[in-house]
């Protein structure tokens, strides 16, 4: 895979008060929301889309990372690709030790998890195969 000419799609961030947070990001950016449900929302820079999600969800998506601790994590990065499985698979001839997936969300994506060595996660995530 030429990660080169791959882009990071989103950044997430993992919040305690997700009300509080969007009314925080809508004042201090004006941008319409792209995506928002019970958990979660999302806005768009024009290269980049942030996802904010309730840190307690996160929590099940992530397992076994303890989310909020100093051990977890509190953002991650996220790649969108064509190929999860493939993808998965070639990390993992780099060593690559996933914390979990590649799994089947109920969004609709595949994902899976992993860390780099200085705790700070990445999503690789990809369409549902039919």
């Amino acid at each position: 895979m030429d990660w080169s000419r791959k882009k990071v799609d989103y950044v997430t961030l993992l919040v305690e008060d997700l009300d509080r947070t969007k009314a925080f990001y809508q004042d201090v950016f004006n941008l319409p929301l792209t995506w928002e449900d019970e958990s979660s929302f999302a806005f768009h820079f024009e290269n980049t889309g942030i996802n904010v999600v309730k840190a307690s969800v996160a929590a099940e998506s992530l397992e076994p990372a303890k989310v909020g601790s100093p051990d977890g994590p509190r953002f991650l990065f996220t790649i969108e690709v064509d190929d999860i499985d493939a993808v998965c698979e070639e990390l993992a001839k780099h060593n690559v030790t996933f914390v979990n997936g590649p799994v089947d969300r109920p969004w609709g994506m595949r994902s899976a998890y992993f860390a780099d060595p200085g705790g700070h996660f990445w999503e690789v995530s990809g369409p549902l195969k039919d």
